[in-house]
């Protein structure tokens, strides 16, 4: 016979550690990037909006290893990426990196400007405790920045027709 109580309090318990060394080693953080758009929200999430379409931006191959590009979808970059839509509305889709060690998420989303303009926001976040120190956190952000401000600024290209 399975003692139901101590079982319930040794998954408590484990459940307890769990979370308190996850939580007590994280070191969250956010980069936030966008631009603006000669182009309406409708037209530019036509141009960009496809779970897919990053494999232009980044020039890489994208497929998807299941689903079409809705909630749950699976996109593969190139050969080591796997990225997993975890969330959607009307102008942007989240996603993470379910093998990623730094918790990765990122959001692409197209905010509307007025009639005729709009924003591309992207906001990537990951935590950075495996970082050894702040010089190498500041290369690393660094190195984020540059990457998806160029890929913004191809999205906006793309967006505007150049």
């Amino acid at each position: 016979m399975i003692k139901r109580p101590h079982f319930a309090l040794t998954l408590l318990a484990l459940s307890a550690s769990l979370c308190a060394g996850t939580a007590l080693a994280a070191d969250y953080t956010t980069i936030k990037l966008d631009v603006a758009v000669d182009r309406p929200a409708d037209a530019v999430w036509k141009k960009i909006g496809s779970f897919c379409d990053i494999g232009a931006w980044i020039k890489m191959s994208c497929t998807y290893s299941s689903g079409s590009g809705d909630l749950g979808t699976v996109r593969r970059l190139g050969e080591r990426v796997v990225e997993v839509m975890v969330g959607k509305s009307r102008y942007s889709y989240t996603y993470t990196q379910p093998d990623s060690k730094t918790l990765y998420h990122g959001t692409l989303e197209v905010e509307p400007a007025g009639p005729s303009r709009s924003r591309i926001v992207y906001r990537l976040f990951y935590d950075q405790s495996d970082l050894p120190n702040a010089q190498a956190k500041e290369a690393a952000r660094a190195q984020r920045t540059k990457l998806f401000t160029g890929l913004l600024e191809s999205m906006k290209q793309a967006a505007e027709g150049k």
